[in-house]
């Protein structure tokens, strides 16, 4: 029960601080308004960081004012540790993504206890802390070992397949079709079509009154209480 009325109250300070950070319309006064009705979207990134795209990318976020996810691969953020902690400063959700992107569907509990923990213990030195929610490579995990999970994991409902097509054009063209409140985009930021694709996406949904947080902002903004080893495909909920 502590457990749940201190999430509710984090819930609660990441609602005010994210109303406050909201694309405003200007009125003819002069004063800036909230629109009536805010869309809260997730953008995360897989498979970095990437010296050269990455740092491009967080300059870009930044100036727009958006958070993002980034889901680290534990050998590349032991190579480019200064992007990580930039993220992390920047306010960006941090997680983990294995240490070698290793399948976790079919894996032994060996190596799924192994690329998960040698990852969070690389972030928890970068960073303090401990908790880095997991993405799984693919979105997939052996079936029954969801219990080896001590967080939460993140898939994504909208996947534009920037790593396939590497057109920029088509991948903002994929996401602007089929995202909607509360979806989590999958994108790779180790790509430099991702990283401009991503930042139109950006400019293109706050003007329309999208907002972007993190995942764990965005099951905040909706009431869910994030549990070890579940999936969230969506800002409202696993399914």
């Amino acid at each position: 029960m502590r457990k749940h009325w201190i999430f509710l109250g984090l819930c609660i300070s990441l609602l005010l601080l994210r109303v406050e950070e909201a694309p405003a319309n200007l009125a003819a006064d002069g004063a800036a308004q909230i629109p009536a009705e805010t869309n809260y979207v997730a953008l995360t990134f897989d498979d970095g960081p990437r010296r050269g795209t990455t740092d491009r990318l967080l300059e870009g976020l930044k100036e727009r004012g958006a958070s993002a996810t980034f889901f680290l691969v534990g050998e590349e953020a032991e190579r480019y540790p200064e992007l990580v902690r930039r993220m992390q400063a920047e306010g960006h959700q941090v997680g983990n993504h294995t240490w070698s992107h290793v399948r976790l569907e079919g894996a032994s509990t060996a190596v799924i206890q192994e690329e998960v923990g040698k990852t969070e213990e690389l972030l928890e030195t970068l960073l303090g802390g401990s908790g880095y929610w997991l993405r799984p490579p693919y979105g997939l995990i052996t079936p029954g070992t969801e219990k080896l999970v001590r967080v939460p994991m993140v898939k994504w409902s909208v996947d534009p397949r920037d790593w396939e097509n590497k057109n920029t054009d088509k991948v903002v063209q994929a996401i602007l079709k089929h995202v909607k409140p509360n979806s989590i985009i999958l994108l790779h930021d180790i790509y430099d079509t991702s990283v401009d694709a991503a930042l139109k996406v950006v400019d293109t949904l706050e003007a329309q009154g999208y907002c972007f947080v993190t995942v764990e902002e965005l099951l905040c903004l909706n009431g869910v209480t994030p549990e070890a080893g579940e999936l969230y495909r969506t800002g409202t909920g696993t399914t």
